[in-house]
């Protein structure tokens, strides 16, 4: 008997009269809004922690960038890799006495994908606010 009322209950949960379907479709907008493409390569959460980071920096070093990020050794170095094939980021290694260094600096293209982005992250913002 049990079972059968919790079905007959969910099957009336499940089931809405067609004035309700009505009422939602009313709700619902004609269209939806046109929202700017992001720049996936920036868009990365590391990514864009890299690009940020150095964007408020003239330079940071691996070591900076991998404690700043709170990530690991691995993950910080594919990331700024694929940056770095796009130009967005420069690297630099030297040795300072006998350790090896790696530093990062924002390219020009660098800083204005960063700009781009977050002209387009802007008019998300303002078109979500707006719903």
């Amino acid at each position: 008997m049990v079972g059968r009322t919790q079905a007959a209950h969910k099957h009336a949960k499940l089931s809405t009269s067609s004035h309700e379907r009505s009422r939602v479709r009313e709700r619902a907008p004609a269209e939806a809004p046109e929202l700017p493409e992001l720049d996936r390569l920036i868009h990365e959460r590391i990514r864009l922690g890299i690009v940020s980071a150095l964007a408020t920096n003239d330079s940071l070093s691996f070591n900076d960038l991998k404690r700043v990020l709170n990530t690991t050794d691995g993950n910080l170095s594919v990331h700024a890799r694929k940056l770095e094939e796009a130009q967005y980021i420069s690297c630099v290694k030297f040795f300072e006495g006998r350790v090896p260094r790696t530093e990062y600096r924002l390219t020009a293209a660098g800083r204005r994908a960063l700009s781009e982005y977050l002209d387009q992250m802007e008019r998300w913002i303002r078109v979500t606010r707006e719903q």
